[in-house]
């Protein structure tokens, strides 16, 4: 830039700075300074060669003194001349004010431990004799490296361990002192060096209020102190202090983050954070009023705070359980709860516009006398000097665009926060009198409710018990709130009844857990979400009792329709387990809440009539297909003897999961092949398929994966656990019976090594195509046939739409006959395509009339459809009365005969 143009933006900048205008006057050097290199950006290099101009000897204190004020003064002044000359960003400013608080503080730490040292000798642990680091902790925008060009600097000073000083000094042994001792004066040295006022102003104002305990607690304490301090008092308020929280000083980054995610950061959903940022908000909203604080653009309303809360919030209540919200600058926040679909991208972008206005007019109103305010000018020519700097003709011009900012961030404030209305209507007087009730029952008639002398009877029951009166008194209070508006909602769904009685099991399983009684609370959209599943569907609703931790996924409704993208969840599934690090619980309980969450979303979209049975089948086959790599790979990772990599293993499902038909709660039916001439992989792969099997069928605090069912491996239950692809093939070439050979028209390849997978496809074709005797095959097709009848004997007047004659079953035998009696002239009947393909491509090779089997496919489609609807309200045996379906069950029993009888 010419000598011209900056001399231009610095006089520009002195007009709206009066702090920069007296230092420039105070030194002329500086004016030559600032105009040879305005064009240079404030980064680390920069603040690193100002401080280099200036000698700065650890050893003499006024000295150190002078350099780092005179630093602060060359930064600040740079970055004042360039932000309101239009060459800085706000990133530029904060991350300047953030790197000279770094660079000062470690000056600082340098002096205060070389002074320490010199009288006391070096501190050490008492565990090793290591020496101890002073570690200074930056809290807030510090630790956010969001830091404002007046602020204070908030620390807090720790060290790992107790112990004392060796007195190994250059005068030779002196006094020893404790640690505690030692890092205290060290402490107050640091502040002294950064906070004391001399000819040359001040480097930062340093608080020390957010230690433990406050002005009260002890100035520097050990990771032992910190650690029981935040299991014994830590209170709501400091989880939110400690998001930001970085070590600037001394190292041992990962020993202070052990201490620190844990206390921040639930493993569980954190709803009841809500309340508790609510509670502090309103703290400062009184003390706002109290001292009139209303133009206040950091604390007041629709301010700087309320921006942060809202980011802040969701790191409370998510960042336990998604580590990649556990990041410290809002803005990036912000941006991840959008990524993540937490907020709105409207929302998000409306709250990044409105934090950079109300931090660029932060700083401009700090420039004009470098002092700590947020607070908008009263009198018009401060308001016209303010208006000028922000870029606008006028004060109400700079006015008009602040309010427009302040209305969307409270809107966007309360629609997070705003506390919810007590409801007063009847469901609220009958829960309120459910013990003393004359008519309880008639109030609930009123409302629309059916069957209320039941549900006035579990209503009472609930209040009644133990579990209700054992509640904490805030986990009570919400849940007095909670049920009248459960039946309000619940009178909008088919059953009301049966839907109130489902919501109300519901409450009680979770009324333990204060998070989720305050997830339903603060959103009710959630309740409305819930009463509807739980109206649709009794299996729904007992899928909720079991994994409460999914009604966080009601809060947004793109992931209850969003279409599955099964390739990037398993990418970011292997993304989080790798997070978890080598926790095997952890890892299994994320791979389980992964699971309930997709089959959660998926029963929403089936609930709504936007899948089809096919579909959804598909979808479920697909996600316990991602399952089954995931655990084989993570199983394969913690074998201790490991023989190549990667194994030379796969996983064949049969069954449901075989021909992707797999329902909500289907077993998987699964055998395990190998292809490996090393001498231990018999061994090594029988390990791994156990622990494969204890990985998915193993009840943990998130439940379980999938039972699983090896029965149908080569011999079954008295058969090897894992069997090499030639002893497979072996098997079904002389060995198998015919039920096998059926079950294999159902097998397919899911996991594992591609190449087994494809020599098993291979085998399985060459054994489907082999010429057959018919009248044998059929002999033995309808003795297995019968038997699964008389095991499935069906003594009620209802038509059992699985095993009666004319069910399901039959359908499948059918095409499991046409597959092995008329594979070998028609190759096409072996792909794996589902029983209405397989009917088709049968029609399509003269083997049945085409309209025999269109019509068998549409019966067989619906009779899926009607036993998935009844699967869905625990019907434990899928039967109807049968002339409901005697179009079905007719045109499966003309194929059934249209296959056998032309065959005997």
């Amino acid at each position: 830039m010419d000598s011209a143009a900056a001399t231009a933006l610095i006089e520009s900048a002195r007009r709206h700075s009066r702090y920069l205008d007296r230092q420039l006057a105070a030194d002329p050097l500086l004016l030559d300074a600032l105009r040879a290199a305005l064009d240079v950006a404030v980064d680390a290099e920069a603040i690193a060669s100002w401080f280099a101009r200036t000698p700065a000897p650890t050893d003499d204190e006024a000295a150190l003194k002078s350099a780092l004020r005179r630093l602060r003064i060359r930064t600040l002044c740079q970055l004042i001349a360039r932000d309101l000359g239009g060459l800085a960003d706000l990133d530029e400013v904060t991350e300047g004010m953030t790197l000279l608080a770094e660079i000062t503080l470690r000056s600082a730490e340098q002096a205060a431990r070389a002074g320490l040292v010199q009288r006391f000798g070096q501190p050490r642990g008492e565990t090793d004799g290591a020496i101890q680091p002073f570690i200074c902790i930056g809290m807030g925008k510090l630790g956010g490296r969001e830091l404002n060009v007046s602020s204070d600097v908030d620390f807090i000073f720790v060290y790992p361990e107790a112990g004392e000083t060796d007195g190994d000094t250059p005068e030779g042994p002196g006094k020893r002192i404790d640690n505690f001792d030692f890092f205290t004066r060290m402490g107050r040295k640091v502040i002294e060096l950064l906070a004391d006022v001399t000819e040359d102003g001040f480097v930062f104002r340093v608080d020390m209020r957010l230690r433990p305990n406050g002005d009260s607690g002890p100035l520097a304490c050990s990771f032992d102190m910190l650690e029981n301090y935040f299991v014994t008092q830590g209170r709501e308020w400091e989880r939110y202090a400690w998001i930001k929280a970085r070590a600037l000083t001394g190292g041992r980054d990962e020993e202070l983050e052990a201490l620190r995610k844990p206390f921040v950061f639930r493993k569980y959903l954190d709803f009841g954070a809500i309340n508790a940022m609510r509670d502090l908000h309103a703290q400062i909203r009184r003390e706002v009023a109290r001292r009139d604080m209303a133009d206040n653009i950091k604390l007041g309303p629709g301010g700087i705070r309320e921006i942060e809360f809202i980011a802040q919030v969701f790191q409370l209540i998510r960042g336990g359980r998604e580590s990649a919200l556990q990041i410290r600058p809002t803005q990036k926040v912000l941006d991840r709860l959008a990524l993540r679909g937490v907020l709105g991208e409207e929302a998000v972008a409306e709250l990044q516009a409105a934090y950079v206005f109300l931090r660029r007019l932060e700083h401009r109103l700090q420039y004009v006398e470098d002092a700590q305010t947020h607070r908008l000018p009263a009198t018009p020519d401060e308001q016209a000097l303010i208006a000028s700097a922000m870029g606008h003709r006028d004060h109400a011009a700079l006015m008009d665009e602040l309010d427009v900012h302040r209305s969307r961030v409270s809107r966007h404030f309360e629609a997070v926060f705003g506390a919810q209305e007590q409801d007063s209507s009847t469901p609220r007087a009958v829960w309120q009198d459910i013990e003393q009730c004359e008519d309880c029952a008639g109030a609930l008639a009123g409302m629309g409710f059916a069957r209320t002398d039941d549900l006035a009877h579990r209503l009472a029951a609930f209040k009644a018990g133990s579990r209700y009166r054992q509640l904490p008194d805030g986990s009570r209070t919400r849940v007095d709130a909670l049920v009248p508006k459960l039946l309000e909602a619940c009178r909008d769904t088919p059953d009301p009844s049966a839907t109130a009685l489902r919501g109300l099991d519901l409450l009680e399983a979770i009324s333990r857990r204060a998070a989720y009684l305050a997830l339903l609370a603060e959103f009710p959209q959630a309740l409305g979400q819930v009463a509807r599943l739980i109206g649709a569907s009794s299996w729904a609703a007992g899928y909720l009792v079991r994994h409460p931790i999914l009604l966080d996924e009601l809060l947004d409704a793109r992931l209850l329709t969003a279409e599955p993208d099964w390739p990037g969840f398993e990418a970011d599934l292997r993304n989080t387990l790798d997070e978890v690090g080598d926790d095997t619980e952890r890892q299994m309980d994320s791979m389980r809440d992964a699971h309930h969450a997709w089959v959660f979303r998926l029963l929403a979209r089936d609930l709504a009539g936007e899948l089809s049975v096919e579909r959804l089948s598909d979808h479920l086959s697909a996600l316990a297909d991602v399952m089954l790599r995931v655990t084989l790979d993570m199983c394969w990772r913690k074998l201790a003897r490991r023989h190549r990599d990667p194994p030379r293993f796969a996983v064949i499902a049969y069954g449901k999961l075989g021909g992707k038909e797999l329902g909500y709660a289907s077993d998987l039916d699964l055998i395990f092949l190998f292809d490996d001439d090393h001498e231990s992989a018999p061994e090594i792969y029988a390990r791994l398929a156990q622990r494969m099997l204890t990985w998915l069928s193993s009840h943990t605090s998130a439940g379980i994966l999938f039972e699983t069912d090896t029965r149908l491996r080569p011999n079954g239950e008295s058969g090897l656990l894992v069997s090499s692809i030639a002893s497979f093939h072996d098997y079904q070439l002389k060995s198998a019976w015919v039920w096998e050979h059926q079950a294999l028209t159902r097998a397919r390849f899911s996991a594992g090594d591609g190449e087994v997978g494809r020599r098993f496809e291979t085998i399985r074709r060459e054994v489907l195509t082999r010429r057959r005797d018919a009248k044998v095959l059929r002999r033995e097709v309808l003795d297995m046939r019968q038997k699964m009848m008389d095991s499935h004997a069906n003594k009620s007047e209802l038509f059992d739409l699985k095993h009666d004659r004319g069910g399901l079953i039959d359908l499948e035998f059918a095409v499991q006959y046409l597959v092995l009696a008329h594979a070998a002239d028609h190759p096409e009947l072996t792909g794996n395509l589902g029983n209405i393909a397989l009917l088709r491509i049968a029609a399509e090779a003269g083997l049945l009339p085409a309209d025999s089997a269109r019509a068998a496919g549409d019966a067989y489609r619906e009779l899926r459809r009607l036993q998935h609807s009844l699967r869905l309200n625990d019907a434990t045996r899928a039967r109807l009365p049968a002339d409901q379906v005697c179009t079905e069950r007719s045109a499966i029993e003309t194929v059934w005969h249209q296959v056998f009888d032309a065959n005997s």
